[in-house]
Formats: C-alpha cells, structure tokens, sequence
C-alpha cells in the first residue's frame, strides 16, 4: 500500500473517530435536555435524607410550578425540613397567598424555617409567615404590610394629541377605574373597599401567624419597612441569623445537624426556545459556535390584580 492510500486512510479514522465522539456528546446533551423536560430533578431524585431548600425571588405571582415543587417536598420521605429562602419585594397578593397556603402544608409534616436574605417585603413577608419560624440579618429589610392598586391615567396626554375615547356600557361601575378618565368617586369607593378588604385578610394573616394583638399589628401596618433588627423589637421575626441560626432551629426541632441542605431548583423550561438552548450548547461543545439556532426569547412580566409590593428593581 502506498503512502498516498495510507495517508487517506488515518484521515478517514480520524474522521469517523471524530464522529464517535460528536454523537455520543450529543446523546447525552438530548438525554439530559429530555430528562429535564420530562420533570426531572437532580435534587428531587436525591435518594438519601436531606433538608430541601427552595428560593424565592423577583416578583411573587401565582405559580404553578412552585406550588407543585413544594408539594413534591411535603409528600418526599427522604425531605426532614424545608428551609425557605426569601429575597423578594413581594407581588400579587394573590399570588402570595397561594404560596403561603402551600408552604403550610408543608408544615403540617416536616419543620419550615423561613430565611430571610436582603429583602423579604409585603408580599415576600406574607410567604415568610407561613414558616414555623423566622430568621434574617440584622440589616434584612422586611414588613411593607399592606395592599395596594395601581392603574394608570392618560386622559391628559390623550387631550394634547386630541384622541377621545367613546364608551357604551352596562352601568357606572363597569370596567372601572379607567386610564381614559377620571375616576368617580363611586368607583374610588369601590375599590377602596376591595383594597381594605385584602388588607384586613393580610393583617389577620400576620396577627395569627406572629401570635400579636390585632391593634399591635395595624400599628405596624402602615406600610413601614424594618431592618431584621427593628423587626426583631417588633416581633415580626424570631431571629437574627444566618446558616448556623437555621441549623440550630432545625436541630431543637429533633432534625440531625449533619443532614445536607439541597436546594430544589426549578427545571428548565420545556419551551422550544429552552430545548434550542440546551442544543445549540452541546454544538458549542463540539465547535460549532453560539449561533447555531440562535438565542432564547425573553420572558415579560406582567402583574394584574391586587399587590402587595414595596419596590419593583428597575433593569
């Protein structure tokens, strides 16, 4: 055999080994993208006991996979206490309450320690009572109790470019309040009282949960956020730390100190945009760059209803 013939021949190995390796990179990037759509958890699938953890953060709004996630943790033999870390500045009322209701239940079975990092407010305070205790830093900012609505006003700038608005509707009340005029006072009044409605519910929440007198809470209710140490005065918490305060709880409540803390993440979306993703990462794996199927679609925010938030972070 020539030298020619041998040359083209250890190209050819070179080729197809090169090929080996490529699909089995790649079958094991699909098995791990489908493992994921499927539901999959590298820490929900831990087979030994452990403390979960689950962190909320951003805007709080009514969310499924949250709740589902904690109800996984609450039916989990292997999960002894859940620890819930907290950085929001709160979100739909509803939202919370759905949440809290949910880490109740998880209370029911196992401890809950509630971990208030750099901010757990309005909102992020409800979910924060549903632990069986409450822990933050000293300079942790919490409270912002109350509910709040919100609905723009663009009769002016409607007025400087002569744009008017018709309407035909069934009674005075009907899709009230409206960004196209002003608000009557039967509609203020209207939704005052739903406003105050949520409020006396959320303060009922806080008296119950934190074992206050009612007028004590309404005192704190005013809106006001505390540092973990006014809070702490307040008895709107029960702790001030951190790692080491969290295990100390949980081992007075009979839960070994040297169980692992996992934390439950939420999977990865199952979207089209998520499974592209996952993809065009195993061909960057194989040198073929970033731009294959192109980036993955940003997610919008929108927050309908009644809220109980203290401040939004601007991007």
């Amino acid at each position: 055999m020539d030298q020619s013939a041998i040359a083209d021949r250890r190209r050819l190995r070179r080729k197809l080994g090169f090929w080996r390796i490529a699909a089995a990179v790649l079958v094991i990037g699909l098995g791990i993208v489908a493992f994921r759509l499927a539901g999959g958890d590298m820490a929900a699938s831990s087979g030994s006991p452990h403390i979960a953890r689950i962190e909320i953060s951003g805007l709080i709004q009514d969310d499924e996979e949250l709740l589902e996630r904690l109800k996984k943790i609450g039916d989990s033999d292997r999960v002894k206490a859940l620890v819930v870390s907290i950085s929001s500045p709160g979100g739909t009322t509803y939202g919370g309450e759905r949440v809290f209701k949910a880490i109740r239940a998880v209370a029911e079975k196992k401890p809950v320690v509630s971990d208030v990092r750099t901010l757990a407010a309005s909102a992020g305070y409800m979910i924060a009572t549903a632990g069986d205790t409450i822990i933050a830093g000293e300079t942790s900012i919490t409270g912002s109790i109350g509910v709040i609505f919100q609905y723009p006003q663009t009769k002016q700038l409607l007025d400087k470019i002569g744009v008017s608005l018709e309407e035909i509707k069934s009674a005075p009340l009907k899709a009230e309040p409206s960004p196209f005029h002003d608000a009557s006072e039967e509609a203020k009044a209207m939704i005052r009282a739903m406003v105050m409605d949520s409020y006396d519910w959320f303060v009922d929440l806080v008296a119950d949960r934190r074992k206050l007198p009612r007028d004590e809470v309404l005192r704190l209710a005013d809106g006001s956020i505390f540092t973990g140490r006014q809070a702490l005065k307040a008895k709107l918490i029960d702790t001030l730390g951190g790692e080491e305060a969290i295990r100390t709880y949980l081992t007075g409540r009979g839960i070994d100190k040297d169980l692992k803390i996992v934390k439950w993440e939420a999977p990865r979306t199952g979207s089209a945009f998520g499974f592209a993703s996952a993809i065009s990462t195993v061909l960057n794996l194989l040198g073929y760059g970033d731009n294959t199927l192109g980036s993955s679609a940003t997610d919008k925010l929108f927050l309908d209803g009644l809220i109980s938030v203290w401040q939004v972070g601007r991007h």
